[in-house]
């Protein structure tokens, strides 16, 4: 056992950091009349609904039992909620559209082993929905045009191969994307004679980050995001007929973000840029003092995340680190702002710790945007910089294609609340921060990739805020792999690692991947390494933790869903299967109704207690001792290592 780590900030329960949120994912129906927003039903999360203005009167509208609503939103005619939904984590979702008056709901989708997306809503056609679905073809996906209220279905593009669709207003087929086996990106339009013809490619270092936007204008014009020319992506107006492209908006930090249009013009209102904080600058005169408005009422970085169909009424996402999530409701004729709810109202008085976005250089001059938060209390004198050094957990994010943000983040509350400094790195890969950025992750898996993350931890020791005889690494999907290749290459770098869903295998990952991604498996291997030539086979193998096992010299936890599509079973099962035969401990829950991830709060938050008590044995971290139903209540079958958990 560790030196343990005092503070006088109280224990914040895990319960009340991962249970269910009280109410989240807030939407204002089309026509303004209606609120619709996640909230625990019997302790499953499910769609509610109430009138504007009444929140107080919300009644549920869907009746999951088992597993909480993955997505919905609202269809165009405003009385009709379109919710998705899988089973035990399997991704295989189909699209239900519930009548928000009756409550009944229709599958939309009712076919075995179907993976189905809302592909596109629009006001000139309300009472239909596009769909995406694989029920012809599991690898790629063909659209229908399906009527909301009697479910009739017509497909009206069948997909020979292609990657993505975009569609115009009036549900044409405007244009389709396709990567090459260079890992360029096409895209092509529709042509009676020829099928598809291609019209606009971007060179394979620019096909990450640049693309077309579905934002048809009635003048002819789309809008794409490109870096052809440049590092980061920026934002131009394409003329469909011409092919000209004209210059809206750029930062030489980080591509642009989201982007605000007009609901009938199309036209660009403003866009966000997302270096260190989320920060939105307008485009058209008429939203300044909107945006103006939102800055000034100190509610952290925010979104419109909701607009009624006449753009009077938004519902606006808070994102503050030291406040979980709120919802409000704008009004932009009025000037006003009305909180819908707090997320996590049990957290208002909790010692929620604030979060530092720092800039840490690599070895080689690269940028790494990234978020530390310290113990509440730790860093009195000099923020950001604790008075003596602590315990630290690198956090690393999923994907790889992904990225780090400021905000609310329960993971770096809860660790620091035990105690722990946390850093979190937008290591080379990460997306949002241009395509010199992102490209430099290339064939760079467990090398240049590590590198950053090892390079974040030097920077905590020098500048005194880890103990370097105490540094943890965790994290999930990519993070996990990240996890697993750091130890093994690293074997004393770390006292210990947390590995969720993490990838042992490139070979078998990339062997394995969910049909539906065939169209996208050029970017895994001009990313990771091709195992169809003999040098890229050789570089899977040589990046893969589960032929390092012998290397690994400090204690591991994996956490794994059974029915993950993604990051197969198999990965987690051939590690441990490695370490046995090493003769090397590790520790192993499984959870048989969960997928890439844990999405069920009893199993999330069953994990995470296991995570807690294996932290503080190998770092010296407080802990909340694990309730006698708290493991019970969830699915967990801890596979390996139960011993050490006691």
């Amino acid at each position: 056992m560790q030196e343990t780590v005092s503070t006088e900030a109280p224990l914040i329960p895990r319960a009340a950091l991962f249970g269910n949120p009280s109410r989240r994912g807030a939407a204002i129906s089309p026509d303004g009349r209606h609120i619709t927003f996640l909230a625990p039903l019997d302790g499953v999360m499910n769609v509610f609904i109430a009138p504007r203005g009444a929140l107080d009167h919300a009644k549920p509208l869907t009746h999951e039992t088992k597993r909480g609503v993955p997505f919905y939103q609202w269809a165009q005619n405003s009385g009709h909620v379109l919710v998705g939904r899988d089973t035990d984590g399997d991704e295989n979702f189909h699209v239900h559209a519930v009548d928000i008056t009756t409550g009944h709901a229709r599958d939309l989708t009712p076919h075995e082993n179907v993976r189905a997306e809302i592909a596109k809503l629009s006001r000139r056609h309300p009472g239909d929905v596009i769909l995406s679905h694989n029920a012809r073809n599991p690898q790629f996906p063909d659209l229908y045009r399906v009527d909301i209220t009697t479910g009739a279905a017509t497909m009206i593009t069948e997909n020979p191969g292609f990657a993505a669709f975009a569609i115009d207003d009036d549900f044409n087929v405007r244009c389709a994307i396709a990567f090459q086996p260079d890992g360029s990106q096409i895209t092509l339009r529709p042509d009676p004679a020829s099928g598809w013809v291609p019209f606009l490619q971007f060179a394979p270092e620019d096909a990450m980050i640049s693309g077309i936007e579905e934002n048809f204008a009635p003048d002819g014009t789309t809008l794409i995001r490109s870096s052809a020319g440049r590092d980061t992506s920026a934002l131009y107006r394409l003329a469909l007929d011409t092919g000209e492209q004209t210059l809206i908006a750029a930062d030489d930090r980080a591509d642009i973000g989201g982007v605000l249009v007009d609901q009938i013009t199309k036209a660009p209102l403003a866009y966000s840029v997302n270096y260190e904080r989320n920060r939105y600058v307008a485009l058209d005169p008429s939203v300044q003092p909107d945006l103006d408005y939102l800055d000034a009422a100190n509610i952290g970085d925010w979104v419109a995340q909701s607009r009624t169909d006449d753009d009077k009424l938004w519902v606006i996402g808070s994102n503050a680190d030291t406040a979980p999530g709120a919802a409000y409701l704008y009004d932009r004729t009025a000037k006003s702002l009305e909180k819908l709810y707090d997320s996590r109202p049990e957290l208002a008085d909790a010692p929620l710790a604030a979060m530092h976005p720092v800039i840490i250089e690599a070895r080689d001059g690269l940028k790494l945007v990234s978020y530390l938060t310290l113990p509440k209390g730790s860093d009195a004198t000099t923020p950001g910089r604790p008075s003596r050094k602590l315990p630290l957990i690198l956090l690393v994010h999923g994907g790889p294609w992904a990225r780090d943000e400021f905000g609310y983040n329960p993971y770096h509350q809860w660790l620091a609340n035990r105690g722990y400094a946390v850093l979190s790195v937008n290591f080379r890969a990460s997306t949002g921060l241009g395509k010199s950025f992102v490209n430099a992750g290339n064939n760079e898996w467990a090398r240049a990739m590590d590198d950053d993350l090892l390079d974040a931890v030097d920077w905590a020791i020098t500048a005194n805020i880890a103990d370097p005889a105490r540094v943890a690494i965790m994290g999930g999907s990519y993070g996990g792999y990240a996890t697993l290749a750091s130890m093994t290459r690293n074997p004393t770098t770390f006292a210990c690692g947390v590995d969720i869903v993490g990838p042992s295998n490139l070979e078998t990952l990339l062997a394995t991947i969910p049909p539906y991604w065939e169209s996208i498996r050029t970017i895994f291997q001009r990313s990771i390494g091709n195992p169809d030539t003999a040098d890229g086979l050789a570089l899977l193998r040589e990046r893969s933790p589960v032929h390092l096992a012998d290397r690994l010299a400090r204690p591991l936890l994996i956490g794994q869903g059974a029915n993950d599509p993604r990051v197969k079973q198999a990965e987690s099962d051939q590690m441990v299967a490695a370490l046995k035969a090493k003769g090397i401990p590790v520790t192993y829950v499984l959870f048989p109704d969960e997928g890439h991830g844990f999405a069920r709060p009893e199993n999330n938050i069953a994990f995470n207690a296991i995570t807690e008590q294996f932290l503080a044995a190998h770092l010296g971290g407080r802990a909340e001792p694990i309730g006698a139903d708290e493991i019970s209540r969830s699915t967990a079958q801890i596979l390996e290592g139960a011993d050490t958990l006691r």
